[in-house]
């Protein structure tokens, strides 16, 4: 069996037992701990060949679908110690060729004009309000990485880490007038009007999320400072001392990140600052993982940080700070997922056992893509001229 093949390649000192759907085992690698093997179980006939040549989209669907059971452990422990062996390497030759193919079709195809933008959005935040009570912080629910100054900090304050951390970057004042696009559910905008005094205006494309962040905003007594709209980043007017978005950029797709950074600098004065805050991938461009393309984030890209730069330059502004976050949005990831098992019992009921995998194995499977592959988070800082600076030296920030 190639597959098994495969996995005793990879898996040479810490292994697994597969088993295919007549029920023939196979030991992979050095199995640990031989009372309770970690065992992959294939229920269908056609994974044997479907893992090898497309593991990163079958792996997911037919997993979510309850077609790949996992004994003796989870599906996060079997993708930990995969990627923990893969690192950033390719997976083989055959995936290879087919992201390969996949990228350039993206490419050529998959672009987030105003109406599809409109669409995607709806698709992934508009599922179900309680889909995020069962796993984001309840503080300020924001659905992004938080700053983790210590791994083992509740949820809610690296949540909350990261807001000061931003407030800090950009230099918040009382009475200054914000934008922020792609507000969520209001979580960061609530916080900067209540701590920093702000105007904060937020623009989604969700309709649930705008309706969330008024509600929110009335009853935290915050509606004289915090306004909502339901726009795209494009059609945008007015005039900005700062802008920020957090978790958006991945949501823009190539094509349009001239466009987006056109618009920043239209929208934002002379004297202002803008902080992105976006994942970002540390190899070459590629194509989205198409399991999240196809099931989590419909028309998701993740940027690297050379496209970022380019893009930024070109449209004349200029990078006035860079922070890379390593290790960081896994443990966020992490609690999430540990909360969403928590409530899987009322995530079954309301949405089917498929659902409970589905949502596993994305939170899983991005986890480990931050622990050790690709993936991690960039916060840049841009102005329009060097006198933008709140000063020539950083000591603002850490004040």
């Amino acid at each position: 069996m190639l597959l098994a093949r495969f996995l005793s390649k990879l898996l040479k000192k810490e292994g697994i037992i597969l088993e295919d759907s007549t029920g023939q085992k196979f030991i992979c690698g050095e199995i640990i701990n031989k009372e309770k093997p970690l065992t992959l179980k294939l229920l269908k006939s056609d994974l044997n060949w479907k893992l090898l040549i497309y593991p990163e989209l079958y792996l997911g669907e037919e997993y979510y679908k309850g077609n790949i059971k996992v004994e003796n452990g989870s599906m996060y422990d079997f993708l930990d110690l995969i990627f923990s062996k893969l690192g950033r390497g390719k997976i083989n030759i055959y995936s290879t060729i087919l992201n390969n193919l996949r990228y350039t079709l993206q490419f050529i195809s998959q672009h987030n004009f105003i109406k599809a933008s409109r669409k995607n959005a709806s698709n992934h935040y508009d599922r179900g309000e309680d889909i995020y009570d069962w796993m984001l912080d309840t503080k300020h629910r924001l659905y992004s990485c938080g700053l983790h100054k210590d791994p083992s900090e509740s949820l809610e304050q690296a949540q909350t880490n990261k807001l000061l951390d931003i407030g800090k970057k950009l230099n918040l004042k009382a009475g200054e007038k914000i934008l922020e696009i792609g507000c969520g559910w209001g979580g960061a905008g609530r916080f900067y009007a209540k701590e920093f005094g702000c105007e904060v205006h937020g623009i989604t494309l969700s309709s649930n999320q705008l309706d969330y962040s008024k509600k929110k905003a009335r009853e935290s007594n915050l509606d004289n400072l915090l306004s909502y709209e339901l726009c795209d980043y494009r059609e945008v007017k007015g005039k900005f001392k700062k802008i920020y978005n957090i978790g958006f950029y991945e949501h823009i797709s190539p094509k349009f990140y001239n466009t987006f950074w056109k618009k920043i600098k239209d929208i934002l004065t002379d004297d202002g600052i803008c902080l992105t805050h976006s994942i970002a991938s540390v190899n070459e461009p590629s194509p989205t993982n198409p399991f999240i393309s196809k099931y989590i984030f419909p028309g998701g890209k993740v940027p690297t940080a050379s496209q970022i730069t380019e893009s930024i330059e070109k449209n004349g502004l200029i990078i006035s700070g860079w922070t890379s976050l390593i290790d960081m949005y896994n443990h966020t990831l992490d609690h999430w997922r540990e909360k969403f098992l928590k409530n899987a019992g009322l995530a079954k009921m309301r949405y089917g056992d498929n659902f409970v995998r589905l949502w596993d194995f994305y939170l899983s499977s991005c986890s480990v893509a931050f622990k050790y592959a690709d993936l991690y988070v960039l916060q840049i800082e841009t102005v329009k001229n060097f006198t933008s600076m709140p000063s020539r030296t950083r000591d603002y920030i850490y004040n």
